[in-house]
This record gives C-alpha cells, structure tokens and sequence, in this order.
C-alpha cells in the first residue's frame, strides 16, 4: 500500500489518499481463455465483469431484473397525467472519497458528465437546530473545528465539560480492520452515549449518518459507525462534498455502461435468475438459468464457466447457494446464511401540483421528524424531474424512511404528515401521482458480526464474492464497498491465472494525525 501516485494519476484532491497495487501478471491470456459467470447486474457484479473482461477473460453478466443497477437501477412507470418518468429505489449520494466506484463510471463516462454537485446538504432538527456543510474547509482537522465552531447545535461549554475525551479520540485511532477488532462488539448508540456528545449534536451529527446504513444506531456495529466517519470526515480531505446523478439512473450510468460492457465483449443476459450453480463437464461450472418470464430446463438456457462471481444480494445468494450444494464447504455456507438483513425502508415519491419553496435544498437531512430521514427535492438537480417541473409547474419530492417499525400504508402517511411540517407549503399541494418502494433487502452490520463476515475469497479459489455485504478490509462503505468488492473479486480470478489486477485506491488507512492516535491508543489501553 502506497500513498503515492499511480504513474502520476490521483483519483482526487486528497494527498494522502493511498494506492493498493495489485498484483502484477500478464495484460492478457496468451493460451485458452478463462469463462467467468457474473451473478448479480449491481454496482458489484459490474465492477468484476468490468475488471475481468478489461484484461480479456470472456464474462457473461447474468442479472435477474431487466435492468442492470441492482439497488441503484431505474425502471419507466407511466403517471396519471401521461407522462413517462423513471423511478428508482430513491436519493443516492456519490462522495467524492468513492475512488473506486468513480473510475468504474468513468470507463462509460469519460467527460464526467453523469453526475452533478450538490451545492449543500443541511441537516434539521425538530427543535429548528440547522446544521450546514457548506464552505467548511475540507481537510481534517479544521473541517471538525470549523463545524463545531459554526454549527448552532455544538455549544462550546457543552463540549468542554460534557465530552468524554477518551471515548471521542477513539474517532481519530481508526485503522482497518484493527479498528473492529477493538469496537465491533459494541453499537453505535452506545459508544456516541460514551462520547456524551450534546443531544441535538449527536442526532445530526452522527445518528443521521448511521442511519444511511438502514439501520438504528442500536442495532449498527459502533466499529462501523466510526469507520464510516473516518472516510466521510475525519481521515480524508475530500470533504463532506458529494454529487447526484444529473438524469436518473438508467440513462446517467446503466445505458452507458451497457454499452461499454458490450464493447469489451461481455455478454449480459438481464432477466434471468440463476436457479442453481452446479459441476460442469467441458468447463468447471454449469451456470443454469431460468428466464423471467418463460423458466426453461433446457440445456440452451446453461452457461459454463470456469470461475463465477456471485455478485447478488444477501437473500439472493442465500437462495443459490441452497440449490447449489456443490458450492463452498459446510463451514463457509454456515457463515452465508447467518447473515442477516437490515430492517425494511421506505422510498415515497410525490410529483406535486405545486412548487416547493424555492430556497428548499435539493437534499435535506432530518432528525426528530418521526420516521422521515431525509427530503430530495428531485428537480434542484435532476434532468427529467426537471422537465416535469418546468412543465407542470410542479415539484418532485422525495421520502426516505430507514429502519421502519411501521406497515407501509402507515409509514406512508406518516411520511407525509412530516413533510407537511418539514415543508408546511406543501400542505395545500395536491399528490399529482405517487410511488412507493418498500424493500428489506440492505446488508446490517450489526454489533459482533465483523469476524463472522464472509470475505472476498472464498474455500474454493474458482469462487469469489462481490458486494457490499462482504468483508472489505479497506476503510470503504455502501456503494463503494461494493464497488471495491467487485474489483477485488476480479483481482483474485486474474490473479489465479497470472494476469494483471487492477488498482484500488482509499482514503488514509490510518487517522491522519499519529500524535493523537499515540495518544488514543495509550488512553485506549488505560482503560
């Protein structure tokens, strides 16, 4: 691992963040050519197909929705007043610290015109604390210092004789994976109940962002929690900066990338669920596909591989792997099916008779609003909602609810409700249409479940795993994790057959600052 440049590229503005080479090999076969089959269309599963097929192994990429995208795709729907508009699984947001997942859209995207800055994410309370990180410098430590020094939530009295120090240097002593050796075991609420951070500052600051994980501070790993605030915060110098996808997912990254997975030649067959991986005869595996819509037996619906990237999500590789006994050992296949799933979420999507403020921010996180976490006004930055917008002279507003204890129809109102208060002009607007998405189907990194998380690699070399689910022992998180996954994946294929990997690049893998982690450690082993 290298903080230094890859033949003078960076992926971003921080110096210190760190290159992981991979392995050296050959650029390309020079005998029989290795067949990989690719299980799963999302962030993950492309990554591999991208990095297999870049160093000329033939992939075929079987995914069982019609679009490729997994979590992050996009599908046509038809509202009441005609028009035609995408909906999604809702907001996502691209850090500028997501090396990896942004060299993978740029291989489709080279002029970087997909994605689009996001000016300001403010965070409220349901006491009117505003937070904002806008115009704070970007490098740790004076980005910390200059949010606590501007922010209404952080009163300087409170920190100096509320905080407990010990606990908080913990926030700058994070290194992969020691860092979940030390504080896997504990939840997230109970080590911010540690720190004794002022409330209305440990909900916007923290509990908002544990939140993005889909899941209750309580039920969310404190290790992940921290690791996830050293890559946003505190050991990187990209800044809490992120950008959004300028039209919707389909037509800003899918398409595109389709097109270039065809130009490398990798065969995706969208609509099909692989019913069982099995022995092969000419080739290691038998890859058996049934189609959506017309499930089949027959041998043309077979694909033989040599390796496979199982690239699904958790319950979809569950299901695989109990009609596909052959695969992994007993032990391995044990540690599979104890994973377990975050509580369900909720996406609703308004398109309104009337506009919202127009000062309303394009993203606005939430705190103490009942269920609602966060507000997407869609036409602030994205293309077709835009048109939608200027048509109609309507707005698009979006819900999420993570962690729901509610039915779907409840939350729904629920929703609404907060957004009435959140947004009070929207109480006289009328709901021109309305979609739901209610899914249950996001990885949970609970508390104690790191050293039992299954890795890339897998009991058998000619099988890996990709996904945001894995153990990645990288300082990386949502889809970027998945992203990393997926290239790492590819690198332990290529590197069984004495080819090329490719490179991944992460913030520091340490806290940036080794007086404080010395101090942190010494105080860490006091206590």
């Amino acid at each position: 691992m290298s903080p230094s440049s890859h033949n003078g590229y960076r992926p971003g503005r921080d110096r210190r963040a760190v290159l992981h080479p991979p392995r050296d090999g050959r650029p390309r076969p020079d005998g029989p050519v290795p067949r990989v089959a690719v299980v799963g269309g999302g962030i993950a599963g492309v990554a591999a197909a991208v990095a297999l097929a870049e160093r000329g192994v033939q992939v075929q990429l079987v995914e069982r929705e019609p679009q490729l995208g997994g979590r992050l795709r996009g599908w046509p729907t038809t509202l009441a007043d005609g028009s035609t508009v995408t909906m999604s699984r809702g907001f996502h947001a691209f850090f500028r610290q997501y090396y990896n997942l942004r060299a993978l859209l740029r291989r489709a995207d080279p002029l970087g015109r997909a994605l689009v800055p996001i000016v300001d994410y403010p965070l409220v309370d349901a006491n009117g604390h505003r937070d904002t990180f806008q115009g704070l410098p970007r490098t740790p430590p004076w980005n910390a210092l200059a949010f606590a020094l501007l922010s209404p939530t952080f009163g300087w009295r409170d920190l100096l004789t509320q905080i407990n120090l010990v606990a908080a240097l913990q926030l700058l002593d994070v290194s992969v994976p020691e860092v979940y050796h030390r504080l896997d075991d504990q939840d997230a609420m109970t080590f911010l109940e540690r720190v004794r951070f002022p409330q209305a500052a440990r909900h916007l600051a923290f509990s908002v962002f544990s939140r993005s994980f889909f899941a209750d501070p309580r039920e969310l790993s404190a290790a992940e929690l921290i690791t996830m605030f050293h890559i946003y915060f505190l050991g990187s110098a990209e800044g809490l900066v992120f950008d959004v996808t300028a039209e919707p997912f389909p037509q800003a990254l899918w398409e595109p990338m389709a097109d270039y997975l065809a130009e490398l030649g990798v065969v995706v067959t969208a609509g099909s669920t692989v019913r069982e991986i099995c022995p092969g005869r000419e080739h290691r595996f038998t890859v058996r596909l049934s189609n959506s819509a017309n499930a089949t037996d027959t041998a043309d619906a077979d694909a033989d591989a040599d390796a496979v990237v199982l690239a699904t999500d958790v319950a979809g590789l569950q299901t695989l792997l109990t009609a596909s006994p052959h695969l992994g050992t007993a032990c391995w296949r044990a540690r599979i099916a104890r994973l377990r799933m975050a509580p369900p979420f909720l996406v609703c999507r308004f398109w309104l008779d009337r506009p919202v403020r127009p000062d309303r921010p394009g993203f606005l996180g939430t705190s103490g609003f009942g269920p609602l976490d966060n507000v997407s006004v869609l036409e602030r930055f994205e293309g077709e909602a835009a048109r939608w917008s200027r048509r109609t002279g309507g707005s698009v507003v979006e819900l999420h609810a993570y962690a729901l204890t509610s039915d779907a129809e409840q939350g729904k109102r629920r929703l609404v409700d907060e957004l009435h208060r959140v947004y009070p002009e929207t109480t006289a607007a009328t709901i021109v249409d309305e979609r739901h998405e209610l899914r249950a189907d996001c990885p949970l990194f609970a508390p104690g479940t790191f050293v039992d998380r299954p890795t890339v690699t897998t009991p058998d070399p000619a099988v890996v795993l990709a996904g945001d689910f894995t153990r990645v022992d990288l300082p990386v998180a949502l889809m970027e994790r998945a992203a990393s996954s997926g290239l790492l994946a590819a690198n332990a294929l290529l590197a069984s057959w004495g080819l090329r990997g490719h490179p991944l690049w992460t913030v520091p893998t340490r806290g940036r600052f080794a007086p404080m982690r010395a101090v942190a450690a010494r105080f860490a082993q006091a206590n």
